[in-house]
């Protein structure tokens, strides 16, 4: 027998195909894209800011620009874009961003200059000292807010370059 294809069945069958080429959830990939991107241009801009080569920067937190900041961006401009400021999830979304950023520029930024301070007062240590082979700390924790800053106006590009898929 023959089969008829009516205007719903190709519908459905182009949706279908269109979700297999695009990214099914559209915030997730714009999170993790724009932690991605965060982390490699650290490696230019330690270059740009040392004049030297540091791919352990790529793991790295610290440094410019702010890949949490970026990520939790990304996030909350992805569900902005694809549902709305209305919802819930925007809200949890936003709340979210500024826990992190206001963590990034307060908390670990902090930690970090005490471990900077805490690192020059054991090397100033005698060498028969106990705590005076001890490893460093690390000491690039936190982000300045520029750093944070830009690593929000990188969240919110990423999205954008989505945004047809959304």
């Amino acid at each position: 027998m023959n089969k008829v294809l009516t205007v719903s069945d190709a519908t459905s069958s182009a949706r279908i195909y269109s979700s297999l080429i695009a990214p099914a959830n559209v915030p997730l990939i714009s999170a993790f894209l724009a932690c991605a991107i965060a982390q490699f241009l650290k490696l230019f801009t330690t270059w740009y800011k040392e004049k030297r080569w540091d791919s352990k920067r790529m793991l790295s937190s610290g440094g410019m620009p702010s890949s949490h900041s970026a990520t939790v961006t990304a996030l909350v401009m992805a569900i902005y874009l694809q549902e709305g400021a209305g919802g819930s999830t925007f809200a949890i979304a936003v709340v979210l961003a500024c826990v992190v950023m206001y963590d990034a520029t307060g908390v670990r930024l902090h930690a970090g200059r005490q471990a900077e301070l805490l690192n020059q007062i054991v090397c100033e240590l005698p060498p028969e000292h106990p705590v005076a082979n001890v490893r460093p700390l690390r000491d690039s924790l936190g982000h300045t807010p520029l750093q944070v800053f830009a690593g929000a106006v990188l969240g919110c590009l990423v999205p954008f370059l989505l945004k047809p898929s959304i």
